[in-house]
C-alpha cells in the first residue's frame, strides 16, 4: 500500500515538491554561512519525494545550533512552506482519494518549519527504536 501512494503522490506532487526544496538547497548552498540550511532542504526534497513509510524523529546529537538555526529557518521561510503545505493538504483532503495525501501534506508541516536537528527514517526504524 504504502508503494501504491507513494507512486500517486510523486505523480500529483511529490516530484514538484521535491524540485523546489531541490532548488531552495542549491540556491542555500551558494553562500557559505547557509550551506545547512541546503542540506536540511535537501533532506526535506527526498521526504517529499517518498514520504509514506518515512518519519521524522529527533536527532540525538542536536544542540543550540540547531535550535539558533531553526529560529532563523522559521523566520525567513519556514512559516511560508509550513502555509503551503496545510493550504494544499486542505485543497486535498477535498476529495476522499486525495485524504492520505492531504495528511502526507500535512505530515511534512513539522519538518519544513523546524528541519535542523531532525532525521528522516522509516517509520518500521522509527516504532523499532521505542
Amino acid at each position: 500500500m504504502r508503494t501504491i501512494l507513494n507512486l500517486i503522490w510523486l505523480v500529483l506532487a511529490g516530484f514538484w515538491l521535491a524540485l523546489g526544496y531541490v532548488a531552495a538547497g542549491l540556491i542555500c548552498c551558494v553562500l557559505i554561512i547557509t550551506i545547512p540550511f541546503g542540506i536540511a532542504s535537501f533532506r526535506i526534497a527526498g521526504f517529499a519525494l517518498w514520504p509514506f513509510g518515512r518519519t521524522v524523529v529527533d536527532k540525538p546529537s542536536a544542540g543550540a545550533g540547531s535550535v539558533l538555526g531553526n529560529v532563523i529557518w522559521v523566520l525567513v521561510a519556514g512559516w511560508w512552506l509550513a502555509l503551503g503545505h496545510l493550504v494544499s493538504g486542505i485543497a486535498l483532503c477535498v476529495t476522499v482519494i486525495g485524504i492520505p495525501l492531504g495528511l502526507a501534506n500535512f505530515k511534512l508541516i513539522p519538518i519544513s518549519l523546524l528541519p535542523l536537528g531532525k532525521d528522516i527514517v522509516s517509520t518500521d526504524e522509527a516504532f523499532g527504536a521505542r
